[in-house]
């Protein structure tokens, strides 16, 4: 829908903006330029937000064309009822990632009714993009055009969550493929799995709410990483009403709006000291894990057009899960061909 406006020029007056999605309607003039009106704004403090994610939310030009919105983190969701029933400690601040791989063999059964954890080619910002900047790796270098794929410590990183497929921790290609993560946990199939605060579901869930709770994720050397992103706030160029629509993002970008998307429980905020809201809004989970994620983030890897080297990085994947090619291999053919989309984009 967002596309055939944009292409049709009819976009809203004011929308939600993807980090996957900004650079591009940036480079086409879609978006309102909000620099001077949020420079003479008295209600808007954009130092409140995180820098990365402000600077996301920037042209080539350095004009500011989304206010943040949100902020997700990523955390460790586990089954309280299997960690009980293999007499294992449940999650903390001390686990490493070897401890995690330790506990997901543990927690597979070997009739298949039960997988300690699962990862998916698909599940990038929720699992693997962590453990690559956790073994200080990276998937995209700082000026946005060259791969990180090839770089030996993503590569290594990888290697890791192969060796977990290799263990038997995690279903089969053909389940992972044909069913999304957080279906398998809710059914009690999967033991542990990563999953980012974006997933509401989890909150509602009874299954969820009888048997499961949330800790913060393993480190591998002391220090914990989380990819984390969040929505923008942003105004059409050729819109209509674009003073009206000013005033409304203004107001989605105070604190007092900030807090309100907390407090409603569906998001943390985007604005500093603004989400507590959304960790006392469910008394069932420890949500706190997902604001101490905030400790140490790395910005969602992006490009201007990040969806074409993420969906072909997603779907080379699929070759070291179920088998076909050794990750390593598959690691630098990912990088070959996003530096290929990259220079692309120069």
């Amino acid at each position: 829908m967002m596309e055939a406006g944009a292409t049709g020029g009819t976009l809203p007056d004011v929308f939600w903006m993807h980090s996957n999605q900004v650079a591009k309607y940036a480079e086409y003039d879609l978006l309102l330029d909000l620099t001077d009106q949020i420079s003479g704004s008295e209600t808007v403090q954009m130092d409140k937000f995180p820098q990365e994610l402000v600077e996301l939310y920037q042209n080539k030009d350095g004009k500011q064309v989304a206010i943040p919105k949100d902020v997700d983190t990523v955390a460790l969701w586990y089954n309280k009822t299997a960690f009980d029933a293999a007499s294992l400690a449940y999650p903390d601040e001390t686990w490493t990632w070897d401890t995690f791989r330790e506990a997901a063999e543990t927690l597979t059964k070997e009739d298949g009714s039960q997988y300690g954890t699962v990862f998916s080619p698909k599940s990038n910002h929720e699992t693997y993009y962590n453990l690559i900047y956790d073994w200080g790796g990276h998937v995209i270098n700082e000026d946005h055009t060259a791969s990180g794929w090839d770089d030996p410590k993503t590569i290594e990183a990888m290697e890791f969550v192969a060796g977990m497929i290799e263990d038997g921790s995690m279903p089969p290609f053909t389940t992972i493929a044909e069913n999304e993560a957080l279906a398998l946990f809710e059914s009690g199939k999967i033991a542990m799995c990563m999953f980012g605060s974006w997933q509401s579901d989890l909150f509602s869930n009874e299954y969820v709410k009888e048997n499961c709770d949330v800790a913060v994720l393993p480190s591998k050397d002391g220090t914990r990483y989380s990819i984390y992103n969040g929505l923008g706030w942003a105004a059409s160029a050729e819109g209509a009403n674009t003073e009206a629509a000013w005033q409304l993002l203004e107001y989605l970008g105070s604190e007092e709006a900030q807090k309100q998307q907390a407090d409603l429980g569906v998001t943390m905020s985007a604005y500093e000291g603004a989400s507590a809201g959304f960790v006392e809004k469910s008394q069932d989970f420890n949500l706190q894990a997902y604001v101490d994620m905030m400790d140490e983030i790395v910005i969602r890897p992006y490009s201007t057009d990040t969806v074409v080297w993420e969906n072909m990085s997603l779907e080379t994947l699929a070759k070291a899960w179920d088998g076909t090619s050794p990750m390593a291999d598959v690691c630098k053919e990912i990088a070959a061909n996003m530096n290929e989309s990259l220079q692309n984009e120069q």
